[in-house]
């Protein structure tokens, strides 16, 4: 059986992307929301794939990084664009390290808007 857990969390922040010929070039903002989700096949001896307070705990680190911040001056979105593609990326790469023998990251969805949002999934 394969076992698939999220969790939501949010952050706003301002950007611009460079190279764009439209009005995204100039800065605006965001409230960003984004879904990560962990996946695997073995429970925990209490019954878990991974705790959620864990979970959410990374993911609050991450979140605070991003939060209230132009997100063109910190790495790496000082060298690439900061798209939702891109933070989701990012976000799923810092997630690796809430990972556990049993719990892999699986997928990050970023929404730039209540409509628009951008996901990046691994190869388990």
């Amino acid at each position: 059986m394969k076992y698939k857990l999220s969790v939501t969390k949010g952050f706003a922040s301002a950007h611009c992307l460079r190279e764009y010929k439209g009005k995204c070039e100039n800065t605006h903002g965001h409230n960003w929301k984004v879904r990560a989700a962990f996946s695997g096949t073995k429970l925990d001896k209490t019954g878990m794939l991974i705790d959620f307070t864990d979970l959410k705990a990374h993911l609050d680190k991450i979140m605070s990084y991003l939060d209230h911040k132009f997100l063109n001056e910190i790495p790496p979105f000082d060298k690439i664009n900061p798209t939702a593609e891109n933070i989701a990326v990012f976000i799923f790469e810092q997630l690796k390290t809430a990972e556990t023998a049993e719990a892999k990251v699986c997928e990050v969805e970023v929404w730039e808007s209540e409509t628009s949002s951008a996901a990046v999934s691994g190869e388990r």
